[in-house]
């Protein structure tokens, strides 16, 4: 049998977040989602998923949006690794991450929460911070605007021209990760864009 990856997206709920820089996450799960022409439904968990395949007789996929906030997003990704059995090196983290620059992806499993409090809360739930993470840069704010208003404020007009082919590199970001590993992803977006 396949594996079984869960793949979440963190952000918050609700139309009032749904274009902000901390939904970035489940921007991308909407992206993998609508690769395989599926819509999201209802899951026991506290979550919206999608059940799909990397591509036929490769890895299961369990793509997830929480319905939680994003700052008490471990209940709901241990509840669905806990239903579908899954280890957390299994369990990828796709995030909005303040200390890289926009349009940039960074991926790595382990190490700190660098402040972020979802993936303190999902490291907290999951018993061990041990699980990859796609990280998706957004930028500090310039100026004097705190970080938190940041997060929650939408993309501006100049992100949103470059904002569907970051969607897209991160969804391929995560792809690669199932299917090739950490090391190859990273070799592949680490990397300085041509």
């Amino acid at each position: 049998m396949a594996d079984t990856w869960v793949i979440v997206g963190l952000g918050n709920p609700g139309p009032r977040y749904e274009t902000t820089r901390h939904n970035i996450g489940q921007m991308v799960m909407d992206e993998l989602a609508a690769r395989r022409r599926e819509s999201f439904r209802a899951h026991k968990a506290n979550a919206r998923v999608v059940e799909t395949w990397l591509r036929p007789g490769a890895a299961k996929l369990v793509l997830a949006k929480p319905n939680s906030f994003m700052n008490v997003s471990g209940g709901p990704v241990a509840g669905l690794a806990r239903f579908y059995g899954t280890d957390p090196a299994h369990v990828v983290v796709v995030h909005d991450e303040l200390d890289i620059p926009y349009d940039t992806i960074k991926l790595k499993t382990g190490g700190g929460h660098g402040g972020h409090n979802g993936v303190r809360d999902v490291a907290k739930a999951l018993g061990t911070p041990e699980f990859p993470r796609v990280r998706v840069g957004i930028g500090r704010p310039a100026g004097r605007q705190d970080p938190a208003d940041w997060v929650l404020d939408p993309f501006g007009a100049t992100e949103r021209q470059t904002l569907p082919i970051l969607v897209s590199d991160a969804a391929d970001a995560v792809e690669m990760l199932v299917d090739e590993g950490l090391v190859a992803a990273q070799q592949r977006f680490h990397a300085p864009r041509a």
